[in-house]
């Protein structure tokens, strides 16, 4: 059996599905309130899983107001196994958005070296790694494979930050997009050449316009955060989290919360 079956049930319904929802809270994010408030938005809104800063309170705060699995996200393998103690179902290695503006870049080297440590760590555990879009697309293809060799599960792309939109309105998401899209595509194309392929979570720059497109990319599933994490209203974030959830498609759980 895959790791990827040890999920809970719905969780890895969507995955295969390829309609999964994931709301991420930030990875820089550790204000409790702020969590709190994304965390029942995404519960309420019709989300698969939550991605939280991996600290085991947060984890365990996320869950509860949610009712959803969590993913716990760092760039420190030694933090992961207190936050699957917490509760986590998944550990991820990533996204790396945070730390651009910063001066920190990741290489392929220091994520092959960050994952194959993670793996030692945590030989049971659900691992996703993001590939840093700063690398060309055939070396993030190549990186993609070299994580699943690794023992990398997921692998999830990003590359918001590097688009420079000069549209409004829909064509200027689509601009947003275009960076994680490409890098999806591309990717995804590059696993099916494994015996088993790896998913490919599509996160970064993504809006209700764009989610479509990520799947038709060739994703299993997508991470929203800043479209749901900058707003200020709960309500605010609930109305987007539907509006997400109904462009992916109807959630596999019995029913969403009102």
């Amino acid at each position: 059996m895959s790791r990827l079956s040890s999920l809970p049930a719905e969780l890895h319904a969507a995955l295969v599905s390829r309609r999964l929802l994931k709301v991420i809270t930030g990875l820089t994010n550790r204000d409790p309130l702020a969590v709190e408030r994304i965390s029942r938005a995404a519960g309420r809104g019709g989300a698969d899983l939550i991605d939280v800063a991996c600290d085991p309170a947060l984890v365990r705060l996320a869950a509860k107001v949610s009712g959803l699995p969590i993913c716990a996200s760092a760039v420190d393998p030694d933090l992961f196994p207190a936050a699957v103690d917490a509760g986590a179902a998944i550990v991820e290695i990533g996204n790396f958005d945070a730390f651009y503006p910063l001066g920190r870049r990741f290489g392929a080297d220091e994520v092959l070296s960050l994952t194959r440590r993670t793996r030692r760590l945590l030989p049971d555990v659900v691992l996703s790694v993001t590939v840093p879009h700063i690398l060309p697309l055939d070396q993030q293809e190549q990186l993609a494979i070299d994580l699943g060799a690794a023992g990398a599960d997921l692998i999830q792309t990003e590359g918001g930050t590097a688009a420079r939109p000069f549209s409004a309105g829909t064509l200027g998401l689509i601009e947003k997009a275009a960076p994680t899209l490409a890098a999806a595509h591309a990717i995804s194309r590059a696993l099916q050449s494994l015996e088993a392929p790896l998913p490919v979570l599509c996160a970064s720059g993504l809006s209700a316009v764009t989610l479509p497109l990520a799947i038709a990319a060739g994703a299993s599933g997508v991470g929203v955060g800043s479209a749901v994490s900058r707003l200020d209203d709960e309500l605010a974030m609930l109305a987007v989290v539907r509006s997400l959830r109904e462009a992916l498609g109807a959630p596999l759980a019995a029913g969403i919360a009102s």
